[in-house]
């Protein structure tokens, strides 16, 4: 959730003034802001989506998941190939294209609602279409920042502040989500993020640091051949290859407990849209909490005990009974380890992805990262709404809370676990 940065040539930097602090780097802030902003209403849109198959359209536990299996799925068929296109093209013209089309298509659905031509077919269409541009959008702006941001010693302190955005959209964006939800109907409530995606255009356009124009690849070099160098990169390491292994698995169990918690918060609950809000709002609080606990104790560790979090938080949701503000609480707690966990994790593996990889090969990298994220994602949606409509919403949850835990062995095996430090630097 937070932007891998990445610089330039040490040679050519030794060459290069000092770049001023990131406080007075306007383009950074520009970008920072725009990207806050939409990461607020993208916040809006990840409950706002479901809850309008739930609501409007009466959606099954499997229609749910497919749901999420469409808006995720892209990644599995298009990162990898939009990460070697990027790496050939400006990454900022992609993004005007990414946002604008993204802007377009999500403001399609409250006006197909609004004169009745919505209908589930549709938005599971839109939803698709949707994911193709997030893809697009995602393998292009992890690799633009560091256009922005030329200094070493720099990249952590735009990490923080990238994270702070992340974590400040996924605190705010599911209360505000549940609140436009209860007040103007979930499909219009996706307004908001139609409007935040027309911030981030302008955001963009005003933007003026210039921006190389990438090599051309090298003669001789074509699509299949970069896929599988930076394919090989990443599984050729000894770091990145376990972060990659593991990290599906983390979002398997993020999404598909979060698929089946929305109809079992809505249909065996009783919560309200504004209630369930509250649940998201409230637990990713500990998202926020992440950087002062990278900078505290040891990699590995803080790796380590993180990801046990996110696997382990989501079996307080089995304890949680009784009258509804204990039962509030326990969602909240749960929602709220997993959130600290995948805050706290996501720092320490950015920070391994970036000092690991050089940059020719950050868009491949970042692709092929995105390809196994987002697709442990889309299965995570699509097989928790199938084990929910299998199982029952509560048995299924604790099927997959108690999978989730024994991720803990391998984990506990992993060489990142075992780190003291970033390690050197790529060349």
């Amino acid at each position: 959730m937070t932007a891998t940065l990445i610089g330039p040539d040490p040679q050519t930097r030794s060459a290069e003034q000092p770049p001023a602090p990131l406080r007075h780097n306007r383009d950074f802030l520009k970008f920072w802001s725009g990207e806050t902003l939409s990461l607020l209403g993208s916040q809006v849109t990840t409950l706002a989506l479901p809850l309008t198959a739930v609501i409007a359209f009466n959606a099954t536990p499997e229609q749910v998941g497919l749901l999420r299996f469409l808006q995720l799925v892209p990644y599995l068929g298009l990162a990898l190939v939009f990460g070697v296109l990027v790496d050939r093209m400006r990454r900022k013209r992609v993004m005007l294209l990414a946002n604008g089309a993204r802007m377009v298509l999500i403001g399609l659905i409250p006006l197909l609602a609004a004169t009745h031509h919505l209908t589930l077919p549709v938005l599971l269409t839109l939803a698709c279409a949707i994911g193709v541009f997030s893809v697009l959008f995602d393998v292009s702006w992890m690799s633009f920042v560091p256009t922005l941001v030329k200094d070493p010693k720099h990249y952590v302190e735009a990490n923080q502040k990238l994270g702070v955005t992340s974590s400040t959209a996924d605190v705010a964006g599911p209360g505000l989500a549940g609140v436009l939800v209860g007040a103007l109907s979930a499909p219009v409530a996706l307004v908001v993020d139609a409007f935040s995606y027309l911030v981030s255009l302008a955001t963009l356009l005003w933007i003026r640091t210039p921006e190389p124009r990438p090599e051309p690849p090298a003669q001789g070099r074509h699509l299949g051949r970069e896929l599988a160098e930076g394919l090989r990169w990443v599984f050729g390491d000894r770091i990145l290859r376990p972060l990659a292994l593991v990290g599906p698995f983390c979002n398997f169990s993020m999404i598909s407990v979060w698929t089946m918690f929305v109809l079992y918060a809505v249909r065996d609950q009783g919560l309200t849209p504004t209630e369930i809000g509250v649940v998201f709002s409230a637990s990713s609080v500990g998202a926020a909490l992440s950087g002062r606990v990278v900078k505290r104790f040891r990699l590995g560790a803080v790796y380590a005990v993180s990801m046990a979090a996110i696997f382990a938080g989501p079996l307080l949701i089995l304890f949680a009974d009784g009258p509804k503000a204990v039962r509030m609480a326990l969602f909240v707690g749960s929602f709220f380890v997993s959130y600290l966990g995948l805050g706290v994790a996501g720092v320490v593996m950015v920070s391994l992805r970036q000092t690991l990889t050089p940059p020719a090969l950050m868009g491949r990298m970042n692709a092929a990262f995105r390809t196994l994220l987002f697709g442990g994602g889309s299965l995570g949606g699509l097989l928790g709404g199938v084990i929910g409509g299998a199982l029952g919403l509560r048995q299924g949850l604790a099927a997959i809370a108690v999978g989730s835990a024994l991720m803990l062995v391998p984990l506990d095996l992993s060489p990142v676990s075992r780190l003291r430090e970033l390690p050197p630097p790529a060349a």
